[in-house]
């Protein structure tokens, strides 16, 4: 079997605080973070013994991942394994980038976001650059509020140019024309966020090659619809696997509308679809 998972584990602790978050901020206390470490170690061992199959993994936690050493240690272990294709993870980039002399590098990727606000432009600018001498895949993005459109600038003209800078929607935010070329001049896959995708009744891969799973092993077809699908460590789940509509009336975040396939972004970001890398970015180049 060729699956891609997204795992969200329960850590949702994050060195950061951006007032747009999506999710709900906890600080974790230190059973919470035991916890959250057993839950990845588990997912670990499941995905590195399903050697038969092929495995995509992206790792999109509630909180900050890479801050954590059991993150890190485990994309680096994943990377390493024969039967894992590509293993990503969302993150702030706010960690230390030695233990990526530990990856493999032709497998682990990075989907990197800048906060402005939360951490200085130099600061980030400089981890961007040192995963582009280490030749890390990654990509680099914003949250495209009108108050970030200065920054984004700066980081676009500062970024390798072989680096693709994304730009999420502001969520709420309604967008003029003007404002979405501002913001489309620098990424030109901008109008995919910009307005959410109508899905209801329409073909999703997720259910059927894409799976959503979370600590405790729940397997779902994507994070945003609740049906179950069964446990991933039972192997139940495998029973429910097949091509399914999707049942809500629309989808807009990069994660779930990736997948439709009445969208073309399978071959947008052919062999970069984890770590949201076009195919026509010359990456490491």
């Amino acid at each position: 079997m060729d699956l891609t998972v997204l795992y969200r584990g329960p850590l949702a602790s994050c060195d950061y605080d951006c007032p747009y978050c999506p999710f709900a901020k906890r600080r974790d206390n230190r059973a919470q973070l035991t916890a959250d470490r057993a839950a990845l170690e588990r997912f670990a061992a499941w995905a590195a013994a399903q050697s038969d199959d092929q495995l995509s993994l992206l790792f999109t936690p509630w909180g900050e991942g890479l801050v954590r050493s059991w993150y890190r240690r485990t994309l680096a272990e994943l990377s390493r394994l024969p039967h894992i294709r590509r293993v990503a993870i969302q993150t702030n980039l706010s960690c230390r980038t030695e233990w990526l002399g530990t990856a493999d590098l032709d497998t682990l990727a990075l989907w990197c976001t800048f906060h402005p606000g939360q951490t200085p432009y130099e600061r980030f600018l400089a981890k961007c650059r040192d995963l582009a001498a280490r030749g890390v895949r990654h990509s680099v993005g914003v949250v495209g509020f009108p108050e970030h459109l200065r920054e984004a600038r700066r980081l676009r003209a500062d970024l390798p140019e072989q680096v693709y800078l994304w730009v999420n929607a502001a969520e709420g935010h309604v967008y003029t024309d003007a404002e979405a070329d501002q913001w489309t001049a620098l990424d030109p896959l901008f109008p995919y966020s910009r307005h959410p995708h109508r899905s209801a009744g329409l073909p999703c891969r997720t259910g059927e090659s894409v799976i959503s799973v979370d600590g405790e092993g729940t397997v779902r077809r994507c994070h945003f619809v609740r049906s179950e699908l069964g446990n991933l460590y039972d192997g139940s789940y495998r029973r429910a696997l097949r091509p399914r509509a999707c049942p809500l009336a629309a989808c807009d975040c990069h994660i779930g509308y990736v997948h439709l396939e009445t969208l073309p972004l399978y071959d947008v970001f052919a062999g970069g679809v984890l770590e949201r890398i076009p195919a026509d970015v010359r990456v490491g180049a």
